[in-house]
């Protein structure tokens, strides 16, 4: 592992302070410490953010939204009573996530934060532009089974690896960041990037702006009791998706008034149509409208590669995930969350 300068501020002003490029902000470190040590990314100081007290709370808001500090830990959310409650299928998609280890160190700014878990990617040797821009891209002709099949580019093939970021961006949570210009809100649906002919840009942060906190708007809760999030991966435990769906439903007199409705694991962000949600609105809660739905979202799919296969099976966990969602939100969490393997539960 490459020398590194290490520094520990306690502020959020600190912290920004000491920023200089090269430099990284580490959370939880279970991503940014592994690519340090196959030698992916190579920093010239890390800049600890674990004393930050300020960046450690979670807080249920007066109007029924919630604000979460950057360093809370993915198990803390998850298993947070009020937080759960009132948004189920972002706790849901938390502890489909890595391991119960992995999940008591993870930070949800770092889960943000993600690299893409592309082979060539982590493979400090085999060209990726994402990684070193203008090298080409090895997953093009490559192991790419797993890889994008909606907002890929000639140059970049990667997805998002993150469970969290897919219901967060189907609830239409806000980023709140500070740096060396100040404070500023991103909406998650702008905070990702595609990768067009510069992959390697990834999020909207620019140099030296650290994540602060994740809010979440009040009326995301009015989904809390018709609201899921399934997961379609080779193995049930500590596996990345190979897709995903954050599915959420208000039902009044059998009809859908307003639906919620996002795809990970397919792009390099997690993947919302509008247009996919407002045909639900009005229809009543069957596998017609939700197959409709299902082929609005994947509008404009196209393999990258041998991965094919991964537009229809978007397609049927689309129409799962909506299934389950009208069929209520769990009174408990399923012994497997976001599994499609989960035995069915009682419902609210």
């Amino acid at each position: 592992m490459k020398r590194f300068d290490y520094m520990r501020p306690l502020s959020v002003a600190d912290a920004v302070s000491a920023y200089k490029p090269g430099a990284a902000y580490l959370g939880g470190g279970t991503n940014l410490l592994d690519l340090m040590k196959i030698g992916v990314m190579q920093p010239e100081t890390l800049i600890d953010l674990g004393r930050i007290a300020e960046l450690e709370a979670i807080e249920m808001l007066p109007d029924g939204g919630a604000r979460i500090g950057a360093l809370v830990k993915n198990s803390d959310l998850a298993y947070d009573r009020a937080f759960a409650a009132a948004f189920p299928m972002v706790a849901e998609a938390i502890l489909a996530g890595a391991s119960g280890q992995l999940r008591n160190a993870a930070t949800v700014g770092g889960n943000l934060m993600q690299k893409t878990r592309c082979t060539y990617f982590q493979d400090p040797h085999s060209p990726c532009n994402r990684r070193e821009p203008g090298t080409g891209c090895a997953a093009r002709e490559g192991d790419n089974a797993n890889l994008a099949v909606l907002g890929w580019s000639d140059a970049c093939i990667a997805t998002n690896p993150s469970d969290m970021c897919v219901p967060l961006a189907a609830l239409g949570a806000v980023i709140e960041v500070q740096g060396p210009a100040g404070k500023r809100d991103i909406p998650i649906a702008n905070f990702h990037f595609l990768p067009g002919d510069q992959p390697e840009n990834e999020t909207a942060l620019q140099p030296g702006e650290l994540v602060v906190a994740i809010r979440l708007p009040a009326e995301a809760a009015a989904f809390a009791r018709n609201a899921r999030y399934l997961k379609v991966r080779e193995r049930t435990s500590f596996a990345f998706a190979l897709v995903s769906v954050a599915a959420a439903l208000q039902i009044e007199g059998g009809r859908i008034t307003e639906a919620r409705l996002a795809l990970g694991a397919v792009a390099a962000k997690p993947w919302r149509v509008t247009a996919a949600e407002e045909l639900l609105a009005g229809q009543a809660p069957t596998a017609e409208a939700f197959a409709r739905a299902a082929d609005a979202l994947l509008q404009g799919a196209r393999p990258s590669g041998e991965n094919g296969y991964k537009i229809e099976l978007a397609r049927r966990a689309i129409v799962r995930a909506l299934q389950m969602s009208a069929a209520g939100t769990p009174k408990r969490m399923p012994a497997l969350p976001a599994s499609s393997f989960a035995e069915e539960v009682s419902h609210v």
